[in-house]
């Protein structure tokens, strides 16, 4: 019993037994060896190995699926062994002559290498030893006398006749054996017909004409984009020119008069801004960190857009500059303000780590009275600009020149524990000590009014003189005794939040209308038309 192995040759699977592996093997490594210096050794190879699987397949048709010695030793002769077509050196013996190889049968393929269309007259001249030109006429003559068959005869043939792909396909077009021989020769003599025709297009006139209009057309195209990119280069300056000084000037005169001059631009700082920046942090920041603060957003903003307008001037006027100092102390000194500006930012932390609060209660002096209706208070900042800036339940709002903090409170009612109705009013704040988050919580200003049965609430709520932003909250408890009703006015609908009522109606549903606190809570009683 032999072993048997599985091989790849040319993208075939065979199966071989030991022996046969080794012969061939020991075939091909010569093969290897004698064409590996040769410019068109790779190629060589590929169609010898390719002519070695046809044969095989060959075999295979016999019913045998195992390829073994005698096969390979065939497949050696018919295919020839190196020493059998070596060039025979000055005073070396000559090689044994080889026995009469048979004649072998053409096949008929289409010739890609003397086609027009698809290389049907060239493999039929090959076929049959003619010059393809004879049977091209012999196609045109046909035209008139058989008409648009012809035409049709061509197309059949180009679908019906496989092409002539690999080296030993086109030998066998032309009726010569795949031999290793024939496969060197035929591939060195279509490798010298293509350098051929290189040299002879080289040397003519057509390619020094070609060659310098490709000169010619590079040399435009260089000088096109040339002048293309000096173009580009001057527009991109002065964009990065108008952008800088704009975007400097804009962010200056909101620093110094709280509003920028410049307008209309969305990319240049500032532009649309309505209110200054350093009246914004004074709302936030300790005074004692106040100007750091303002240094350091200056330098932060400043520089790149001084960079970018020094860039643009420099794309323009293309001027030299030693400015790696000058580059190297501003990417340092914004690296400082950027390290102060986060240092800054989180010493300020500190002034929310503690919360107090103080609730104060305020009896409705009403002792007749069944029903208490809740209106809200005009709007004293309707008709001041809003800049958009929103902190919690807090936001912004310009007051003349100044910015000015406004908190919108809270109401929710629930059922007292006595028969009057009462006004919790609980206000909190934050601080960096207990001490200062009191005083912060004190300082919240809301007021309210009672006018027998009507109480009138304010919208907002304020910050004292001087106040900053501690994360200030207004919550007002409106308690109502079983029994009584009270009556949410429309405007309401701003301040009231998550009232509980036992038909789980939703707050901006609950204005306008009549509610009566049962034992289960709120419920409707009736609806103003």
């Amino acid at each position: 019993m032999k072993k048997t192995f599985t091989i790849n040759i040319s993208g075939s699977v065979f199966h071989i037994d030991e022996d046969a592996y080794e012969k061939l093997q020991k075939y091909l490594q010569m093969l290897s060896s004698h064409f590996r210096g040769s410019e068109e050794g790779r190629e060589i190879l590929q169609d010898i190995e390719a002519r070695i699987a046809e044969l095989f397949n060959e075999k295979m048709k016999d019913g045998r699926d195992v390829i073994v010695d005698p096969w390979v030793d065939e497949v050696i002769a018919r295919m020839g062994k190196p020493e059998d077509f070596m060039e025979v050196e000055e005073g070396e013996p000559a090689p044994q002559e080889q026995p009469v190889q048979p004649k072998i049968k053409r096949r008929m393929y289409r010739d890609p290498d003397r086609r027009i269309l698809g290389g049907v007259c060239g493999g039929m001249g090959a076929y049959f030893n003619i010059d393809p030109v004879i049977l091209r006429i012999i196609f045109f003559v046909l035209f008139f006398i058989i008409g648009p068959f012809n035409i049709l005869l061509y197309f059949m043939l180009w679908i019906a006749v496989p092409k002539a792909r690999t080296t030993a396909q086109r030998l066998e077009m032309r009726g010569e054996e795949a031999t290793v021989s024939n496969i060197e020769k035929s591939i060195k003599e279509e490798v010298k017909d293509v350098k051929d025709s290189f040299q002879r297009f080289r040397s003519s006139d057509t390619y020094e004409k070609g060659k310098d209009g490709v000169s010619r057309f590079g040399d435009l195209v260089y000088n096109v984009l040339k002048v293309s990119l000096k173009i580009l280069g001057i527009l991109v300056g002065a964009f990065l020119i108008l952008t800088g000084f704009l975007g400097l000037l804009g962010f200056l005169s909101t620093m110094i008069i709280g509003r920028s001059i410049v307008s209309g631009a969305p990319w240049i700082f500032g532009a649309h801004a309505d209110f200054d920046i350093p009246g914004l942090f004074n709302h936030f920041v300790s005074p004692g960190a106040m100007t750091i603060s303002i240094i350091a957003i200056v330098l932060l903003v400043a520089i790149p857009l001084i960079a970018i307008l020094f860039i643009g001037t420099k794309m323009i006027f293309r001027y030299k500059t030693n400015n790696k100092i000058i580059g190297l102390a501003s990417v340092g000194i914004w690296l400082v303000a950027l390290v102060t500006l986060i240092l800054v930012s989180v010493g300020q932390v500190d002034n929310f780590s503690k919360r107090t609060s103080t609730t104060v209660s305020t009896k409705i002096e009403c002792q007749d009275c069944k029903n208490l209706i809740m209106e809200l208070g005009t709007d004293k900042y309707e008709n001041y600009t809003d800049t958009g800036i929103d902190l919690d339940r807090m936001k912004m709002i310009k007051v003349d020149e100044n910015e000015v903090l406004v908190g919108g409170p809270r109401l929710d009612i629930e059922k007292s524990t006595s028969d009057q109705f009462t006004i919790v009013l609980k206000k909190k704040a934050r601080g960096k000590s207990q001490e200062e988050a009191q005083t912060n919580t004190e300082s919240i200003v809301y007021n309210f009014q009672q006018k027998d049965s009507v109480v009138t609430f304010d919208p907002y709520y304020t910050l004292g003189e001087g106040g900053k932003w501690r994360n200030q909250e207004v919550d007002i408890v409106v308690k109502v005794p079983v029994g009584k009703s009270v009556f949410l006015d429309k405007k309401m609908v701003r301040i009231i939040y998550d009232i509980e009522n036992v038909s789980n109606t939703w707050d901006g549903d609950m204005v306008g209308k009549y509610w009566t606190m049962t034992e289960d809570g709120l419920a409707l009683k009736e609806e103003i038309k």
